[in-house]
């Protein structure tokens, strides 16, 4: 068979799977854009009608946006600053020859197999519990008043559990950078009297660079869409203080039921998340060619 019956044939095996997840793809969007430019809201269907973007208008000029843009930033640039840096002392500490080895790498990723939704009740209930949590029973224990960290810091609280989550993947993905790293180049700095410090500096870290750089393009990715772990803790609150552009998206879906605003909602995350991946993109290709 010669090389053009081959493609032809590859083409033709691969394309009712193409179509399938064409279709899974396009069909949503395109409903999502229709209510976009619809008023429907649930509660009152009969009132359903083309409003051009009426619904954006509304999504960006309510109170809560630009606070849900904040919040979104805040919670992906804490997350990845945790991950990034803590990945990056956890793998050089598992990456020496040290005592249980195997078990330490097996708890360290062991919080990336944990479900969302199962973590962030954990960390309410078992750690950041005023009452009876961990966290009370620890300042009780120093003879400090116990501090409600859901209610008096609840970003800080949710940039906590995401990173806890998140970490292990960070760690994977740099630890396998690091074991690449050929040691001939660190044996060869410490004999010239280069101090661990600028070993790090100079020869580590600009190793680990390409690494880090997929570690935040991955991540920014999915943490742009963190949901579920604002929903189990604070609910968005108080007040509007960990209310993300997900969770307003959510807030306006299943709340208000106006599914047009949140269908305009959600196209403005979408061209956001677009807007910054491919920032990121351009970044990351700057780095790969440097």
């Amino acid at each position: 068979m010669s090389t053009q019956a081959s493609r032809s044939a590859a083409r033709t095996m691969l394309s009712p799977a193409v179509i399938l997840l064409f279709v899974w793809m396009i069909v949503p969007l395109v409903l999502t854009l229709w209510f976009s430019f619809h008023r429907y809201n649930l509660l009152t269907p009969e009132r359903y009608g083309f409003i051009w973007f009426q619904n954006y208008a509304n999504f960006v000029t309510s109170p809560d946006f630009w606070g849900a843009i904040v919040n979104t930033l805040i919670l992906v640039l804490g997350v990845l600053f945790i991950t990034v840096v803590g990945g990056i002392l956890i793998a050089l500490l598992i990456d020496r020859p040290i005592w249980g080895q195997g078990p330490v790498r097996i708890l360290v990723i062991s919080p990336f197999f944990i479900m969302p939704p199962v973590a962030a009740l954990v960390w309410k209930n078992m750690f950041f519990n005023p009452t009876n949590g961990l966290f009370a029973a620890a300042f009780h224990a120093i003879g400090l008043r116990p501090y409600d960290f859901l209610g008096q810091a609840p970003l800080a609280s949710i940039i906590v559990i995401v990173a806890w989550q998140w970490l292990p993947f960070a760690t994977l993905i740099l630890l396998t950078a690091l074991q690449s790293l050929s040691s001939e180049q660190l044996e060869a700095a410490e004999m010239d009297g280069a101090p661990p410090v600028k070993r790090f500096w100079y020869i580590v870290l600009p190793h680990l660079s390409r690494a880090i750089t997929v570690v935040v393009l991955i991540q920014t990715i999915f943490l742009l869409g963190i949901l579920v772990e604002i929903l189990v803790t604070t609910n968005g609150g108080p007040g509007t203080q960990s209310t993300t552009l997900t969770f307003l998206v959510y807030k306006e879906a299943l709340l208000n039921f106006d599914a047009g605003k949140a269908a305009a909602g959600g196209v403005v995350a979408v061209i956001l998340a677009n807007i910054v991946a491919i920032f990121l993109m351009r970044a990351i290709g700057k780095n790969l060619d440097a």
